[in-house]
Formats: C-alpha cells, structure tokens, sequence
C-alpha cells in the first residue's frame, strides 16, 4: 500500500518538543556475505500553558505535529499504512509511500510524542534532509552535553564523540529535543527524530546523569513482544527501500521464508547470548538459508543489537561500511528481517 503524504499546515501549534539518543546502549553490529562461498566481513510536549520558546523556533510543518491528537492525524493523513507498538508503550503511527518518504508519529494517551522522518521532500524547515552536518549545526548547535530538568529532578545527557558525529541531540524547548542523523559517508543530515523528555528518558540512548529517578521500564507480554517485533521488521524493510531510492538502488522485495530465517538467528543470539554470523554450532548464512531450501545468486547479512529502536538500527548500519554496502548493494532483489527482542537481522538475496 502506498501513500502520498501531503502535509497541509493547519495550525501552528504551540508545543514542546523531545528527542533523544543514549550512549547506554553500546550499538553493535556486524555484516556477512555470501557470494554462493559465504565470506565474512564485517516532558509534555503540547503543554497546557504557554511553550517556553526560548530554545530553537522550528518553522517547520513537521513540527508543529508534536502535542497533536491522533483525530487530527486522521482528518490530515487519512488512516497510516500500520500501527506498530514500540518497545516503549507509544504507538507508531506509520505514513510512507515506501520509495521517497517514510514517517512515523508515536501516539501514547491521544498525543502525539515523537517523530521520526526520512526521505525526500519533507517540510522539516529550518533544515532539511540531504544537509551538510556544518549547514545543520548552524540551526542547532551540538553541545557535549544536553541538560533536563522538571521539579527537583535533573538530567544531563552525556554524548561521545561518535554521538555528537553520528546523532548529535539539540534542545528545541524545556521538554522537547531534536535528534539529528547523519550519513557520516556523506556527511549529510539522513533523519530526524523529535521527542519528549519523558520518552528520551524511557529510551536513554545517550549516557544519562541524573538526580532523581528513570522511568520504569514498561513490561509486556509475550504476545505484544511478537508485535513489538513486527512492527520493527516492517519498519526496517520500509526504511530500507525509502534509504535505497534516495541512493538511486533498486527496490527490494519481502520475503517471508528470508525473514524466517533472520528471526531465528536474531533469536538464538539473544537465547544464547551471544553475537556473530555463525551460530554456536557453527553454521553461517550459507547454512540457514539452505536449511530452508531456499535458493540464491548471492546473499548479503546484517546483525545488530543493543540499539533502542528500529530506526536507530537502521541509522547505525548506513554508516559501518560494511553494513553500508549490503543495505546499497545493485544486485540483491529480496529482504528478510528478522528482530527477536533488541537483535536484529537483515538477510539479502540475489534472485535469477
């Protein structure tokens, strides 16, 4: 299914804006290929009174989204292609047309709390995709560390050099931040994250200090844990294809006994603690894919883990070079995901 997203500015909304990274996650990743012979290688957002403006203005439609009902959502967008639950309570709201522009909107309690966006032709104004990281960081300065206070309780988020490279976090207002993505290969703005203050301190994708306490993390059941993980499979094949067109690639196709196969290994990492392409029985792709009977030219792997969401798994992926070139490769014409828990698996495949 393919929507044209048309983004017409109603209002201009007064709001809060959050958006978060943490270094408490140690992103790791890895990429495989196979070549028929398999070779390794590797706090509110919309409050109720006044919006403290003091920080950044974001003229940008996108923007104004943030305290949103999910009703206007509907009356603006018209139903999403999916509703995904994210491993943090919120509710994805999915908008793309899966080649140029791929949205998601998290809804919790009817209010729309974080953004994150890809593609061409958004209204995402003061910047815009496709900016050299020197062009965006004149509309957001990218400090060390970014700070958060509500009540007698404050936060201070801590970013690394690679953070500050690869995610940099800038305060738009008291409670809502913006996160940008950067394609270090380019060095060009890939994505864009807004969030609240609540969700970052859910998600903690960046080293946090604090005085006070974290939000408790949320618990789910085995079968929401099974959508969690739909949800974030689908997500990544739509990012993937919107990441390839904007690269000029070729789009790829679903496949679900592929994606089978990713399941089960990104399930035994996580069962078995541990993390490579081969197995502890020793079997790499060229084995899993065999096992399935499952016929190929070529065949590419990667596999992450640790990392908050599927967007950010994405983002670290586009810039190992490894990763890079699997996710760019001309020849692959089908994609299987595969996310058990925060592991996560892409497998590629080369059909005649």
């Amino acid at each position: 299914m393919r929507v044209r997203l048309v983004f017409i500015l109603i209002l201009i909304i007064t709001g809060v804006f959050f958006i978060f990274y943490t270094s408490d996650f140690i992103p790791r990743e890895t990429t495989d290929r196979v070549d028929h012979v398999l070779e390794e290688r590797e706090n509110k957002l919309q409050t109720k009174e006044a919006p403290d403006r003091s920080y950044i203005p974001l003229d940008g439609e996108i923007y104004q989204w943030i305290g949103q009902s999910s009703d206007m959502l509907l009356d603006t967008l018209n139903e999403p292609v999916r509703k995904d639950l994210s491993p943090y309570g919120y509710t994805w709201w999915v908008y793309t047309d899966q080649q140029e522009q791929y949205l998601q909107f998290g809804i919790e309690d009817d209010e729309i709390k974080t953004i994150y966006a890809t593609g061409m032709n958004l209204d995402l104004d003061p910047i815009d995709i496709g900016q050299s990281y020197d062009t965006v960081k004149e509309e957001f300065s990218f400090p060390k560390e970014v700070t958060y206070s509500k009540g007698l309780s404050s936060y201070t988020f801590r970013l690394t050099k690679d953070d500050l490279r690869e995610r940099p976090l800038a305060k738009v207002t008291n409670d809502v931040f913006i996160q940008s993505y950067f394609d270090t290969f380019t060095d060009q703005l890939s994505s864009i994250r807004i969030v609240t203050a609540d969700i970052l301190l859910k998600m903690q994708p960046y080293e946090v200090h604090f005085r006070g306490s974290l939000p408790e993390e949320p618990s789910f059941t085995e079968g929401e844990w099974q959508e969690i993980e739909s949800g974030m499979e689908q997500q990544i094949f739509d990012i993937t294809n919107v990441v390839r067109n904007y690269h000029e690639k070729s789009t790829l196709e679903w496949e679900d006994t592929i994606s089978e196969v990713a399941f089960l290994h990104s399930k035994d990492m996580s069962d078995n603690q541990y993390f490579s392409h081969y197995s502890l029985n020793g079997h790499g792709l060229k084995e899993r894919l065999s096992a399935k009977d499952i016929f190929y030219l070529s065949a590419g792997e990667n596999i992450a883990a640790q990392y908050p969401d599927a967007p950010a798994a994405m983002e670290g992926w586009l810039n190992s070079e490894g990763h890079r070139e699997a996710l760019l490769k001309d020849d692959y014409t089908h994609l299987g995901v595969g996310v058990y828990r925060f592991y996560f698996t892409q497998n590629f495949v080369e059909r005649p």
